[in-house]
């Protein structure tokens, strides 16, 4: 455990987070962590096995957004095991999440997350993110590995509000899926994730009804 954590605390100072995910948060990421490893073994929740792959490719990947998320509320579409949802759960106390998914293993083990860490800010829905209603909109809808860009508004624009925001989370930079979506991006923003050698990209599209 040593080891991650090190890795961890070297990935929060590289992404410049030092000041915004403290070391509580940190054993929060690790717990999470180790709650996934263990549900994985049943529940084959991520095909990442790996203690240092996991950290690497999901929870620094998941990191990399934090500096980009408003407070408010923030929708998580087809979030799986929890990301970056829970991730932004954890380092965002400011930010009231929700996470979607299909399958229900996935929601039953973040909802056990949330019961063991504590997280008052996080809300786990079952179901399709195109039959979901919520009382109130969303001010961001973000998603990590869910459809294409054009598919992800369109499932999700009677859930996002006015002026709100699609935060899509890509490899490389999705040009063919931004011609076909047919509309600009308000921001194409480069993730440098820590210890990661791969391209890693932030679209944020806005809701202008």
């Amino acid at each position: 455990m040593k080891a991650l954590e090190l890795q961890l605390s070297q990935g929060v100072d590289a992404l410049g987070l030092k000041t915004v995910v403290n070391a509580h948060m940190q054993q929060q990421c690790l717990a999470y962590m180790d709650l996934l490893q263990k549900w994985n073994k049943v529940y084959n929740l991520t095909a990442v096995r790996d203690p240092q792959e996991m950290l690497r490719l999901h929870v620094l990947d998941s990191l990399s957004v934090v500096p980009h998320i408003q407070a408010g509320n923030l929708l998580d579409v087809g979030s799986g095991g929890g990301l970056p949802g829970i991730i932004v759960a954890i380092t965002r106390p400011d930010v009231q999440v929700t996470t979607i998914d299909t399958v229900q293993k996935k929601a039953i083990f973040m909802r056990q997350v949330k019961a063991e860490l504590g997280l008052d800010n996080l809300q786990v829905v079952h179901g399709r993110v195109e039959s979901y209603q919520t009382p109130s909109p969303f001010t961001q809808i973000i998603s990590r590995a869910f459809s294409e860009i054009a598919l992800f508004r369109k499932l999700t624009l009677h859930l996002l509000a006015v002026h709100g925001r699609w935060l899509a989370m890509k490899g490389v930079l999705p040009t063919e899926e931004l011609s076909q979506a047919g509309v600009i991006p308000a921001q194409v923003i480069r993730l440098q994730v820590p210890q990661l050698d791969a391209e890693r990209h932030l679209i944020v599209f806005e809701n202008v009804q």
